[in-house]
């Protein structure tokens, strides 16, 4: 069985996105190098230095499924129904939308972070789940259920914005060292989740 993780893109100061949820700066990474990193989406390109592809073709062919909260979902249009990361989705929502059978028919809509945990464990199978909603993410840590801690972390202070990490509801998680890759536009890091 795979591991959950999350992965997130997060500016210097722990933002993931502006006030209003765009991302300004954060993705330049994705168009900082000239080594193509193919994915499913044909709409999304990757074109990045040799240490952040190495990174990306790990955090897409090592995935299984994805988990994505309704408000990431609703901003992306749901990718068109094919994620980069090349996995099924998993939305955690309350209300799936009306037309959901029809536009998107590979995403699963499951109420509640530890029911789409769930589900997208049997999906994945084998595989990772990666989580890469924060508000999903905060509450799968604060279930216990999340095993790595992956963030991009870009060169640019936002000031202000939506943050990554919150008030943790059992306070402070410890985190093993971090594996670091050094990219262009972006410092990999994965932050194994102390247990016990």
């Amino acid at each position: 069985m795979g591991k959950v993780l999350t992965h997130m893109t997060m500016s210097l100061d722990g933002y993931i996105a502006q006030p209003d949820g765009q991302p300004a700066e954060l993705f330049d990474w994705y168009s900082a190098g000239d080594v193509s990193v193919p994915n499913p989406n044909e709409e999304v390109t990757f074109a990045v230095d040799d240490a952040s592809a190495e990174v990306l073709r790990g955090l897409t062919e090592e995935v299984g499924a994805l988990i994505a909260g309704r408000r990431l979902f609703d901003i992306a249009d749901g990718w068109g129904d094919r994620h980069p990361a090349g996995a099924p989705v998993v939305v955690v929502t309350h209300r799936p939308p009306s037309d959901a059978a029809a536009r998107w028919p590979t995403t699963t809509f499951v109420d509640g972070v530890e029911a789409a945990v769930a589900r997208a464990r049997e999906i994945a199978g084998t595989k990772d789940v990666t989580i890469a909603s924060a508000n999903v993410a905060q509450q799968a840590l604060d279930l216990g259920l999340v095993e790595e801690v992956c963030v991009s972390l870009v060169p640019v202070l936002f000031g202000e914005g939506i943050p990554h990490f919150t008030r943790l509801a059992q306070g402070h998680l410890l985190l093993e060292d971090p594996t670091v890759v050094p990219g262009r536009r972006a410092l990999h890091l994965r932050y194994p989740v102390q247990r016990g």
